[in-house]
C-alpha cells in the first residue's frame, strides 16, 4: 500500500509499505482523512522516545470499512468510522479500574504500531466508532482530540456557568473551549501568542494574554476570587504550577500538558489545605468517543472550520514546514482526494 514513511528522525518519504493482515477479532480501514498531532511531529523530530522507525504516523483516523476479520459481529464493509487509538492491555491495575488510557503497558496505533498515514490501517473491533450521518470523514477526524476535551471536562467536572479557565490555545486548548462551552461553562482562554488567542476567540471564548498581567485579570473578572476550574493544556511547568494561584478555593485544577520525564512542578504546600483545591492530571482519552463524534455532529464544535486541509501525499513537504514554522496551521488534516 502507499503510506508516509517516516524512516528515522527527519526522514520522511512516500512510498510503498506492506498491507496490514487482518487478525481475529479486528477490522480493516481505508483511511480517507487522518488529522496531524503534536505527537505525529514529534515522531519526524525524533522527540518520541516511544517511537520505533520506520513507521506510518498518524493517531486521528477516520475511514471506511473494507473487512472484518473472524469473531468480529456487528460490522459491514462499506461502514464510515473512526478508530480510538488507545489500546490497553486490559490486565494491568488502570485497565481493571476501567482507565485503560492509563495502561501500565499501553499502545497506541499511530506510535507502537502503523498508523493512519497510509491508505490501510487495522484495529481492535472495539476501537471501532460508526461515524454520525451527516459527517465528513475530516470533521470525523477531530474525534480523538475532541475526546481529549470531553475526558479533561469530565476529570475536571466542569458544570453550566462555572467561570473555566483554559491555560494554552493549541489544538488541544481549542477542543477543551468549545467542550467546555458545550457544557454552558463560562469560558476564559489565555496564550502568550496573539495568532491562538484570536483563534480562541473566533471559537466563542474571552481571552486574556498570558504573562504576569494574567492572574491580576482573572482575579478582576472573579471579585477576587480566582476560576472555579483551571484546565492546563500548555506543557510548560512555570503555567502548571500557576495553577494554583488562579484557581478559587475549592475549586479544581487539570493538568492535560506533558513536560520532559523528570520535570518537577511546585506548588505552595500551605494551599494545599488552605484552599482545599482538587488537582487531577488527565491523559488521552477513555469512553469518551461517543460524546465527542455527537458534539461534532450536533454542530458544537466548530474546531474543524479552522483547520486545513492538504493531500495526504503532500505530507512530507508539510513536515519539513511544520519544523521551520510550527506555527503555520492551527490544525492540519491529510485527506486522500483519491479514495
Amino acid at each position: 500500500m502507499k503510506a508516509i514513511i517516516i524512516d528515522a528522525p527527519k526522514c520522511i518519504r512516500v512510498g510503498d509499505w506492506a498491507a496490514p493482515g487482518l487478525a481475529p477479532g479486528e477490522v480493516l480501514i481505508s483511511t480517507r482523512a487522518t488529522g496531524v498531532c503534536a505527537g505525529d511531529l514529534y515522531i519526524y523530530q525524533g522527540k518520541n522516545p516511544y517511537a520505533v522507525y520506520p513507521q506510518v504516523a498518524g493517531h486521528e483516523i477516520a475511514g471506511v470499512i473494507t473487512e472484518v476479520g473472524a469473531e468480529v459481529q456487528g460490522m459491514t464493509p462499506g461502514t464510515p468510522v473512526v478508530i480510538e487509538p488507545f489500546i490497553g492491555c486490559g490486565k494491568c491495575y488502570p485497565c481493571r479500574a476501567g482507565k485503560s488510557n492509563c495502561c501500565a503497558k499501553l499502545r497506541i496505533i499511530g506510535v507502537h504500531f502503523p498508523g493512519g498515514f497510509g491508505e490501510l490501517v487495522v484495529a481492535p473491533a472495539e476501537k471501532i466508532h460508526r461515524i454520525p450521518s451527516g459527517l465528513s470523514f475530516a470533521e470525523a477526524a477531530f474525534a480523538e482530540p475532541v475526546a481529549i476535551g470531553v475526558q479533561a471536562c469530565r476529570r475536571g467536572d466542569i458544570k453550566m456557568g462555572e467561570y473555566t479557565l483554559v491555560l494554552g490555545c493549541g489544538p488541544i486548548g481549542l477542543a477543551i473551549i468549545e467542550v467546555a462551552k458545550a457544557k454552558g461553562a463560562r469560558v476564559v482562554a489565555s496564550d502568550v501568542l496573539e495568532t491562538r488567542m484570536e483563534t480562541a476567540a473566533k471559537l466563542g471564548a474571552k481571552v486574556l494574554p498570558g504573562g504576569d498581567s494574567l492572574l491580576p485579570s482573572v482575579l478582576k473578572f472573579t471579585n477576587g476570587e480566582g476560576a472555579a476550574v483551571v484546565v492546563e493544556a500548555t506543557g510548560n511547568e512555570k503555567a502548571m504550577e500557576q495553577t494554583v494561584d488562579l484557581v478559587a478555593a475549592g475549586g479544581r485544577i487539570v493538568i492535560v500538558g506533558l513536560v520532559k520525564e523528570g520535570t518537577r512542578v511546585s506548588f505552595p504546600g500551605l494551599d494545599f489545605t488552605r484552599k482545599e483545591m482538587t488537582i487531577v492530571g488527565s491523559r488521552a482519552s477513555v469512553r469518551c468517543f461517543e460524546e465527542s463524534l455527537e458534539l461534532l455532529a450536533s454542530g458544537a464544535i466548530k474546531y474543524p472550520k479552522i483547520a486545513t486541509m492538504v493531500d495526504m501525499w503532500e505530507g512530507p513537504r508539510v513536515f519539513h514546514e511544520l519544523v521551520d514554522n510550527p506555527g503555520k496551521y492551527h490544525k492540519l488534516v491529510f485527506v486522500r482526494t483519491e479514495a
